[in-house]
């Protein structure tokens, strides 16, 4: 069982679309998808420096792009999950059949801003705990002010919240945590900060027209597998202002029995974490298009098994 997947937020770095515009037509999709949403995705995937690209309204269409253009470069995927990582949701449901490219574009676009204008109000940010149990994390989170914003299994919880708290994170890590790491987003991602977002958000889904998902499309809301294209919209929605439970995720990979996964641009991220999660499953990220015959072949690995 092959399981497909879109990185989030912060796995954006300086000019790493510029490989995959070099493919036959990719330039030219990416153009079109830059005229159609009002963003010049080639400047910023090519030549936009890391403070550029770390703006949300720039980054998550860009990374929405950037996984959609690699997972076209493979050709027909017959990938039997699809899920994504926070604003990888987005790019999984194109993924999933639920939204057209063009649609999936549009509505990150709008995601992005709403969370750049939400992340405005009061200055916050989001930190990675390495390592310690979870429940003692979270519950030192708690007395923190803090919320764990992404538990994404592994040993990793991302912690958000205002930069006193972070800072006040830093000084007073939970027990069995081996180091707290910021990371490049620029914002509260995933917490009540983010509830402007949501309104916004939803009024931006009503112009749209979702189809049910043709494979598997797994929520990071609880790992649950969602089979109406009206629900994922709402999930897509709602997500914003909600933890991302990218261990359940995993988990559920587990129980429909995955042996394989494939991570699309800029992949590395959810690879490195289902190699420790997930023994057994051969994993590959889609990091330049240096990495497309190997990911072929795994692919085509799994249609014969």
């Amino acid at each position: 069982m092959l399981v497909l997947v879109a990185p989030g937020q912060g796995a954006q770095t300086p000019g790493f679309l510029t490989p995959w515009l070099e493919l036959p037509g990719a330039a030219d999709r990416v153009a079109a998808w830059s005229d159609a949403i009002g963003l010049d995705l080639v400047h910023y995937g090519t030549q936009a420096d890391a403070d550029a690209i770390r703006d949300t309204a720039v980054a998550q269409p860009l990374l929405v792009a950037a996984g959609l253009l690699s997972a076209a470069a493979l050709g027909d995927i017959a990938a039997d999950v699809v899920a994504g990582h926070s604003v990888g949701e987005i790019t999984a449901a194109a993924f999933a059949g639920v939204l057209d490219d063009t649609a999936a574009l549009t509505l990150v676009r709008r995601r992005g801003l709403a969370m750049a204008e939400a992340a405005a109000i009061a200055e916050t940010g989001m930190s990675a705990l390495l390592g310690g149990d979870p429940d003692v994390s979270t519950a030192h989170l708690g007395k923190l002010g803090l919320t764990p914003a992404n538990v994404n299994g592994a040993g990793q919880i991302v912690a958000a919240g205002t930069m006193e708290q972070l800072a006040a994170l830093s000084e007073d890590m939970p027990e069995g945590v081996r180091k707290v790491v910021p990371l490049k987003v620029a914002g509260a991602f995933h917490t009540h900060h983010m509830a402007p977002a949501v309104e916004k958000l939803a009024e931006a889904a009503k112009a749209l027209s979702p189809a049910d998902p043709k494979v598997t499309y797994v929520s990071n809301r609880d790992g649950r597998a969602v089979h109406s294209g009206a629900e994922v919209v709402e999930r897509l929605v709602g997500q914003v202002a909600n933890p991302v439970r990218w261990d359940l995720c995993m988990g559920t990979f587990k129980e429909l029995g995955a042996t394989a996964l494939v991570e699309v641009c800029p992949g590395g991220t959810l690879t490195g974490l289902a190699k420790r999660a997930l023994p057994g499953v051969k994993t590959l990220a889609l990091k330049t298009p240096d990495d497309l015959d190997a990911a072929r072949e795994l692919i085509a690995e799994h249609a014969s098994a």
